[in-house]
């Protein structure tokens, strides 16, 4: 099994996060992004769209990180990190689709700006970022994880974009709860923390 990764990607860092959680002994193939490797041939053989992650298992290519969390977990009969029962799927999804659309445009997008230089608008993402952060904040009031009180995959989808909302201008002091939850996830063993890059908030 390959993993083609980028260290400072966080879509990156879920799939790396949850190989390392589940004890996968996976190769880590490192994509050279400044240089333009995801847009070179071979790497659009892998994933047409040109970005990291991608898991290689066998002739099975999967190339999003939440897919990629999803076979993980399922191809390793881990129902304690996606259970089937309906209720849960559903709970579950609900995250998947949150990571891939506020998170992404919210705290993940202030990050792109610090770290990446991305033309978007800082108060505009930073506004966003908060705004989810405080619906997840409020969720988290009632349980220990984003769905109950174990970890599923939604967790480490949502893991590391969150932790590094402060590279972004985003203040997590004004979610108490989130923090604690960030504390728990790093305490799971096999845990694997996301590379930090001094800027921002975090500078």
């Amino acid at each position: 099994m390959k993993l083609y990764h980028f260290p400072l990607s966080g879509h990156a860092h879920r799939a790396y996060l949850f190989l390392s959680l589940l004890g996968v002994d996976a190769e880590i193939i490192e994509v050279d992004l400044a240089n333009g490797a995801h847009k070179k041939p071979d790497f659009l053989k892998l994933n047409r769209f040109g970005q990291v992650p991608v898991l290689e298992d066998g002739d099975i290519i999967v190339n999003d990180s939440n897919a990629i969390l999803v076979y993980l977990a399922t191809k390793f009969g881990r129902k304690d990190w996606l259970p089937d029962d309906l209720a849960s799927v559903a709970k579950i999804q609900k995250w998947l689709s949150v990571a891939a659309g506020e998170i992404a445009y919210g705290p993940a997008a202030a990050r792109l700006i610090t770290v990446f230089g991305a033309d978007f608008r800082s108060d505009e993402v930073i506004a966003r970022a908060h705004r989810i952060l405080g619906l997840i904040n409020d969720e988290l009031e009632q349980h220990a994880f984003i769905t109950g009180k174990t970890p599923t995959i939604a967790d480490v989808a949502l893991y590391s974009y969150i932790v590094s909302a402060p590279e972004g201008n985003v203040d997590l002091t004004r979610h108490p709860q989130v923090r604690q939850w960030l504390a728990r996830i790093e305490a799971l063993p096999g845990f694997a923390p996301f590379p930090k890059t001094a800027i921002g908030l975090a500078s």
